[in-house]
């Protein structure tokens, strides 16, 4: 793993002299720190806190939450209202840009607040040693870990996490879990023993003098003095360098300034073509401005900011509603929408990191429960014998599957079951150790008439198969030899490739004694067989992937475990491991070749944290979106790394800081219920962009056809912002609408020009229509004078325009077949709304003040006909329309 300079430095100084000279080094010493010493330093060094970015506060989020280019252009067109006096165009436009950046401020807020409830749920205290004065004995007492300081004396057991760097004084059997800093499941031993200084090189993790912050004691016990609290520790000094690089824009970033920039240039490009069409061809000028500047709001869709923070918000609200999944930041519920490709790591992912018994079998290959009940009798009676601190979990599996039987079905009842098992005595044990790699039960048997020889006792071995073969001379009663050896070696070989953890089990007889059993006695063995154990698979791992698997999600394994371990869990899940890859073979390809490698590997092995980035990145590069769920300092590269950052609520600080979501657990079940989540929110994100984008074309071709063809302005300013008003409002109970079952089924992903297709064609369409219905008002109302015809010309615009859109909204939905499912409650009250505010906005009181009057009934009459046809033409156009992945 790639330290940064400031952790090794801190670390490695921890290392360097005798452990007296540390002490000095730190002014402190086995009886602790003195009460107000500790307090100077406290306010010296700081708070042993994770030096990660603080939360904003609401203001400042508001201040930095109009950054998208639509609030952006929305901002220049409301100034460019109020230069030429066009206020209420102007106060629309900032009531717009208010409520968007309030929703995402508040939405972002909320869910930093959520993140900071999940971390003070993991708050946890450390038992240290000080002295109320100088002269006083040391007292122990519980700490809040944040009120650690250099020099603190902290007294380890199993199961505390390390709270700070510790340069360890004294450890008995001291086993550590590091593997939120390596990867690595296998417990490291740690010992005093190391007063060399820089025996364990630059690398701080190689001192096994040293204990880490986030690390967890596994078993045994011990104390240390920290030498290193909050950023100087190796766990948040990882930060500075573990994602290497800026991270890339998002998908959804790049999604939403692609379709931004497209309406950009042609607001860009239609605003002016209005001024010179007005002022070419009817002498209008200036005057034509305040509805150029009403053709530009119409063009662009300013409710999108609106509609996306709201669409977002309630995703990411109703995922946090039961503190399953909390989203830090709300575009990444578009990302984990948008994922094809998840990958995870296997321990505590897909395994429960334990193990269960996976076959035991005799000397010849063949299934034997004898052999599980003799493992079984040495495993009870070493945990009961030895008083292990922490009791072995090979032995722990061993021991419920000899409760439950055999894992070929075939249960011990012949052998009495576990009961039968404790009708062994104990007489000694000799436990595993350092260097010392299997464990030897002593037992008697206990009132069973088949065990009738009181007067001799029962050596079980029990440990790694070159070891108990090495103290073997027979198999199943017939002299084992160098061959015999060799093939049960060859056989245990073949046992562990395909990722089983394999002991062997053999038995001696001798005569009983009362002296103490020494390793000398495991000798002149009977070999009785293997039992193999796996990795537990996580419950909901299978039914998780499957379902993953029908959402169009590829899940991929990045792992730092044996390749044969990795392979064995995915093929029990139902997942295909094909050709396993390591991390050397990632060393040697280039970043093109890699990309093409990862696009086809489900597992990758032996991984180190840089592999997993570069294979994240990789699979980036080959147009996928990944995510990528890790909750260790080794994955903290490939989070960052990924399109979206998942970590767990557990995770180390430094990961779940970087990620974008944080899960209330590794379950895969409800990281697919997050993207489903985050899917729908997309899908209806993308319905508002085709019915907004599709209208706006339609009206604004029209407006510059009529604007050309008419001796006056089609639509006046002031009813253009009435219009626009009423399509926003109706608009944003897209939010809530329900995408059907199709829309959850692939990855769901912005496009810009999937959308420009769809819009240019189906605006084309509103454009028609828009022009069908100028026929139908120069057919109705050509008995009217000019002053009268132009407000009932605005009129009967204006209705049609809502009559449409409420149309559009209801055939142009989430989905290919929006129209055949059931319609919620926000958008038919949506949609009813426009249709009557259409039809009656003119023939009320407020119609002479916007210049509309009341239109002639053979207008209805021919506008019931426009909007017929137009429905039909639209849901024909519709159908043909092909179901995309993306909009």
């Amino acid at each position: 793993m790639a330290w940064a300079p400031e952790a090794r430095t801190a670390a490695v100084r921890g290392a360097d002299g005798t452990t007296l000279e540390v002490l000095r080094a730190l002014g402190s010493g086995p009886r602790g720190l003195v009460e107000e010493e500790a307090e100077e330093r406290l306010v010296r060094h700081g708070e042993n806190t994770f030096p990660g970015r603080r939360p904003d506060s609401w203001p400042r989020r508001f201040a930095h939450s109009p950054r998208d280019p639509f609030t952006a252009v929305l901002l220049v067109l409301g100034l460019v209202s109020a230069a030429v006096a066009a206020w209420g165009t102007a106060c629309v436009i900032a009531v717009l840009v208010l409520v968007s950046c309030v929703l995402r401020t508040t939405g972002e807020h909320r869910a930093d607040r959520s993140a900071a409830a999940l971390r003070d749920l993991l708050a946890t205290t450390a038992t240290v040693r000080r002295r109320p004065t100088a002269a006083s004995p040391p007292l122990t007492r519980e700490l809040p870990v944040d009120q650690l300081v250099p020099g603190d004396v902290v007294l380890l057991a199993p199961g505390d996490v390390v709270p700070a760097d510790l340069r360890l004084l004294r450890t008995t059997a001291l086993t550590v879990h590091e593997a939120t800093l390596t990867g690595e499941s296998a417990p490291v031993g740690k010992s005093v023993a190391a007063d060399r200084p820089g025996d364990g090189g630059d690398d701080p993790l190689g001192h096994p003098h040293l204990c880490f912050q986030g690390s967890s004691v596994v078993s045994g016990s011990g104390s240390g003095v920290v030498v290193a609290t909050g950023a100087g520790t190796v766990l948040s000094g990882a930060l500075p360098c573990a994602g290497g690089r800026p991270r890339p824009p998002s998908p959804f970033d790049r999604s939403v300034n692609g379709i931004a920039w497209t309406l950009i240039r042609l607001t860009l490009l239609i605003a002016p073509l209005v001024l010179i069409a007005g002022a070419l061809l009817r002498g209008r000028g200036l005057e034509t401005l305040p509805f150029a500047v009403a053709v530009a709001v119409g063009l662009t869709p300013e409710m999108l900011p609106v509609v996306v923070t709201a669409a977002l918000a309630r995703g990411a609200a109703l995922l946090a509603r039961g503190g399953e999944v909390i989203v830090r930041r709300l575009p990444a519920l578009h990302d984990l929408g948008a994922v094809d490709v998840l990958c995870v790591d296997k321990t505590g992912t897909l395994t429960e990191d334990r193990p269960v018994l996976a076959l035991c079998e005799d000397g010849n290959g063949r299934a034997d429960p004898e052999v599980l009940r003799w493992a079984a009798v040495n495993a009870l009676w070493t945990l009961h014998l030895s008083e292990l601190p922490m009791p072995d979990a090979l032995d722990e599996a061993i021991l419920d599957a000899a409760g439950e039987g055999a894992p070929d079905g075939g249960a011990l009842e012949e052998f009495g079951g576990f009961e039968g098992i404790e009708e062994f005595e104990g007489i000694d044990a000799l436990p595993c150790g350092p260097g010392r790699r299997l464990s030897t039960a002593v037992v008697r048997p206990s009132g069973d008439p088949r065990f009738a020889l009181a007067a001799r006792h029962t050596l079980v071995v029990k440990g790694a198969p070159e070891d108990v073969l090495d103290r073997c001379a027979r198999a199943a009663g017939t002299e084992l030899g160098a061959d015999g050896r060799e093939r049960l070696a060859r056989r245990a070989g073949e046992l562990a490739a395909e990722g089983l953890r394999v002991l062997a089990v053999a038995r001696a007889t001798c005569p009983a004694r009362t002296r103490p059993y020494t390793p000398a006695d495991e000798r002149d063995l009977d070999f009785a067989g293997f039992v193999a154990l796996s990795d537990a698979p996580a419950p909901t791992a299978a039914e998780a992937l499957a379902v993953l698997a029908r959402h169009g999600v590829d899940v991929k394994v990045l792992t730092g475990d044996h390749p044969g371990t990795a392979a064995r869990v995915c093929r029990e899940l139902g997942l295909a491991p094909g050709e396993v890859v390591t991390g050397e073979r990632i060393d040697a390809l280039a970043d093109a070749e890699l990309s093409r490698l990862a696009a086809r590997t489900t597992v990758f092995a032996r991984c180190a944290p840089e592999h997993k980035a570069r294979v994240v990145r990789a699979l980036r590069d080959a147009g996928h979106t990944t995510g990528f769920l890790g909750d260790g300092v080794n994955d903290l590269a490939a989070t960052v790394a990924a399109d979206v950052g998942i970590c767990p609520r557990d995770g180390v600080d430094v990961v779940r800081e970087a990620a974008d979501v944080v899960l209330a657990s590794k379950d895969l079940t409800a990281l697919d219920r997050a993207i489903v989540a985050g899917r729908r929110s997309t899908g209806n994100i993308a319905a508002y962009l085709r019915i907004a984008l599709s209208s706006n074309v339609g009206n604004v071709i029209a407006m510059l056809v009529a604007g050309l063809l008419l001796p006056f302005l089609p639509m006046l300013p002031a009813q253009v912002l009435v219009q626009n008003l009423c399509f926003d409002a109706a608009q944003l109970a897209l939010a809530f609408d329900r995408p059907g079952p199709g829309a959850q089924l692939r990855p769901v992903l912005l496009r810009p020009r999937a959308l420009l297709r769809f819009v240019t064609g189906f605006g084309l369409l509103n454009a028609v229509a828009d022009l069908a219905t100028f026929g139908v008002l120069a057919l109705a109302l050509r008995s009217m004078g000019e002053a009268e015809g132009q407000s009932a010309f605005h009129a009967g615009w204006f209705t049609e325009n809502l009559l449409t859109q409420a149309l559009v909204m209801l055939l142009l939905r989430s989905g290919r077949h929006a129209a055949e499912r059931g319609v919620p409650g926000p958008i038919r009250l949506a949609t009813a709304g426009l249709a009557v505010i259409g039809l009656l906005l003119p023939l009320s009181p407020l119609g002479p003040p916007l210049s509309m009057t009341p239109l002639p009934p053979l207008y209805y009459g021919l506008l019931a006909l426009v909007l017929v046809v137009y429905g039909l033409l639209l849901a024909v156009a519709r159908a043909r329309q092909p179901s995309p992945s993306g909009v």
